[in-house]
C-alpha cells in the first residue's frame, strides 16, 4: 500500500480528527517573508561587516554587555537547544517523545498522536536549519573574524576563501564562519517554542536575537553570517510548521 502524506491539520488514518493539529492559512508564507527579509539584510550587511568585525575585534563591546550576550548563547547551541526542548517535553503534557518506527519517522503528521506529532515539528524545525548551515560550511569558506587580517581586505568578500587568514596555523573552525550555525539554531528554536507557546515569542526572539548577536561580539560571525543563518531556520519552520496554527491558540 502506498502511503501519502496528509494534509496539513488532517490526521492520519489512524488518529481521529479530535487529534488532528490546527490550520492556520498564511502562517507558511509568513515564515517565507520573514526568511526572505533576513536574507535581504544579509546581504545588505555585507557594506558593514568589516567595521563591525573590526569594532568588536578591537574588543570595544562593552564588558557588561558581553557578559549578558554570552549568558544567550545556550539557547544557540545545539546541546543548549536539546536541553530545553527535553525540558519542554518534561514539563507540558501536550507534548510526547516521537515514535521512531514506519511510517511516524516519514513526516511528524504520520505520528501516532498529536503529542507526538508537535514534538516531532518543535525538533525538527529547531535542527533543519543548522543542518542546512552545516552543508554549506562544508563547500563554502570564510575565515572567521577572530582568524581574519581584516585591515588587509578591500570588502567582505575577501574573507571568503583562505585569502584573509592571518595566522598560518589556523583551526578547522576558523575557515567556518559562512553562516551562522549558532544563529539557524537559535531562531529554529525560537520559532518551534513559540508556536507552541506564543505568549512568549517576543522573549524568545530577543533570546535567538541575542545568542545571535553574541556571535558577532565575540568575533566568531560576521553581521552578514548571523542574518542568514536565520533566514535557513526559518525556511526549516515553513517546511515543518507551515500553515499550523500556534498551539496555546489553537487549544484556546
Amino acid at each position: 500500500m502506498t502511503l501519502t502524506t496528509p494534509p496539513a491539520g488532517s490526521p492520519p488514518p489512524y488518529r481521529s480528527a479530535s487529534e488532528s493539529l490546527a490550520v492556520a492559512p498564511g502562517s507558511r508564507r509568513r515564515y517565507l517573508r520573514a526568511a526572505s527579509v533576513l536574507a535581504i539584510l544579509g546581504a545588505a550587511a555585507f557594506f558593514i561587516d568589516l567595521p563591525v568585525a573590526e569594532w568588536c575585534k578591537a574588543g570595544r563591546v562593552p564588558k557588561d554587555l558581553l557578559r549578558l550576550l554570552n549568558l544567550a548563547e545556550v539557547f544557540a547551541h545545539s546541546a543548549g537547544a536539546a536541553c530545553i526542548l527535553v525540558t519542554a517535553l518534561f514539563l507540558d503534557r501536550g507534548l510526547r517523545f516521537p515514535s521512531f518506527r514506519w511510517p511516524a519517522v516519514r513526516w511528524p503528521s504520520f505520528q501516532p498522536s498529536a503529542a507526538q506529532e508537535r514534538m516531532a515539528r518543535m525538533i525538527c524545525t529547531t535542527a533543519t536549519g543548522g543542518l542546512i548551515v552545516d552543508v554549506i560550511k562544508l563547500l563554502v569558506d570564510r575565515i572567521r573574524p577572530r582568524a581574519a587580517d581584516l585591515g588587509s581586505q578591500a570588502s567582505a568578500l575577501g574573507t571568503f576563501g583562505d585569502a584573509a587568514l592571518a595566522a598560518a596555523s589556523a583551526s578547522h573552525s576558523d575557515y567556518n564562519s559562512f553562516p551562522s550555525g549558532h544563529a539557524a539554531v537559535a531562531t529554529g528554536l525560537a520559532a518551534a517554542l513559540a508556536w507552541r507557546y506564543p505568549r512568549g515569542a517576543l522573549l524568545f526572539g530577543a533570546f535567538a536575537a541575542s545568542a545571535s548577536l553574541q556571535r558577532v561580539a565575540t568575533s566568531a560571525h560576521y553581521p552578514s553570517d548571523i542574518c542568514l543563518g536565520a533566514a535557513l531556520a526559518l525556511v526549516g519552520a515553513a517546511i515543518f510548521l507551515g500553515d499550523l496554527a500556534p498551539e496555546e491558540a489553537a487549544n484556546a
